[in-house]
């Protein structure tokens, strides 16, 4: 019988049970070794040092340890890391890239989840919902069968900014509606948008002609703060931007602004600063939709991300290529 290679979690405790339920767990047992009662929130443990030893995979998550110079000198036999969440850049050095370790990431299936929400979210907004909830909460009475003017999602135009995975899954859950979809994303060629079924523009374009625009690009040093006052000012009136990306692609007091001119609407998962300040106007406008960075996964949904690692486990026991790699050269432009 085939020796199962060793592998050792290494993330936040409390995370293990909703990540991998018993049977997600019984399945990573099938294929590797791993004591579930041993998990490594720091490399300094001397239990975690003596399977380091052996280890060949490390299974990681939220909070997970760095992995460095030093971690990877405990460990010589270690070939590959499967993060079970979304970015890796936290928690893996360089050293590791250096070593030619295999990364695996669950970014894909941790994409599901915000793509739903972005799809709610551009539904809801071109049927006019978040004026109209405000509305009725004031007047606390509405005529029936009365027709609303300027509200509907027939060939509303949505743009998408960033052909990122979350981005790509939005637009192909897009694909049933009767939406005209504009893509802008610089790394995307023209072949590339025809087979996606958008039509690629410049930014500036996509602001200025889109009814509701959905941000799916990186946090990076070239894309920070890519919504300046003079790009949101481009939006048409009554335009609604989504965020479910990264804060930081956002100026925040300048689409503050916006909204409280009822120029724009927005749908904000995430912001900068994250958690606002709790003084923000933002909290108090009725064009102001907030929610707790709560895209992503949480609840029943973590299961989904546990099982996308013990899929990439399964597939490097059996000698396969990682289904969702992440490659050094991706990271500058990843998020």
């Amino acid at each position: 019988m085939t020796q199962r290679p060793v592998a050792l979690f290494a993330m936040r405790s409390r995370d293990l049970p909703d990540v991998f339920p018993p049977q997600v767990l019984r399945q990573l047992r099938e294929a590797v070794t791993i004591d579930p009662d041993l998990i490594a929130e720091r490399f300094d443990d001397p239990r975690v040092l003596e399977v380091l030893a052996s280890a060949e995979i490390l299974i990681t998550g939220w909070a997970s340890p760095v992995i460095d110079a030093e971690v990877l000198a405990a460990a010589p036999r270690l070939r590959s890391v499967v993060h079970w969440a979304g970015t890796v850049k936290g928690h893996l050095s360089d050293d590791c890239w250096d070593r030619g370790l295999l990364i695996s990431s669950a970014a894909e299936a941790n994409g599901v989840p915000v793509a739903e929400y972005s799809l709610a979210a551009i539904l809801f907004a071109g049927k006019g919902l978040f004026a109209l909830r405000e509305r009725y909460r004031a007047d606390r009475a509405f005529t029936l069968a009365a027709v609303e003017p300027g509200v509907g999602n027939f060939r509303r135009r949505v743009g998408i900014i960033g052909a990122s995975r979350i981005g790509r899954r939005v637009i192909e859950l897009l694909r049933p509606f009767d939406f005209e979809v504009f893509l802008a994303d610089p790394y995307v060629e023209a072949s590339d948008a025809a087979a996606l079924g958008v039509t690629p523009v410049d930014l500036d374009t996509l602001l200025a002609c889109c009814d509701v625009v959905s941000l799916h690009a990186p946090s990076t040093p070239g894309t920070r703060n890519m919504l300046n006052r003079d790009r949101l000012a481009l939006m048409r009136e009554g335009a609604t931007l989504i965020n479910t990306a990264r804060g930081e692609l956002v100026d925040t007091e300048a689409l503050t602004d916006e909204v409280a001119q009822g120029r724009l609407t927005a749908v904000l998962d995430v912001t900068h600063p994250e958690p606002l300040d709790p003084e923000s106007r933002l909290f108090d406008l009725p064009g102001a939709f907030l929610t707790p960075h709560v895209a992503g996964s949480h609840g029943n949904e973590l299961e989904r991300l546990g099982r996308s690692a013990v899929g990439e486990v399964e597939r490097l026991v059996s000698g396969l290529p990682l289904a969702y790699p992440v490659l050094r050269e991706q990271l500058s432009r990843s998020a």
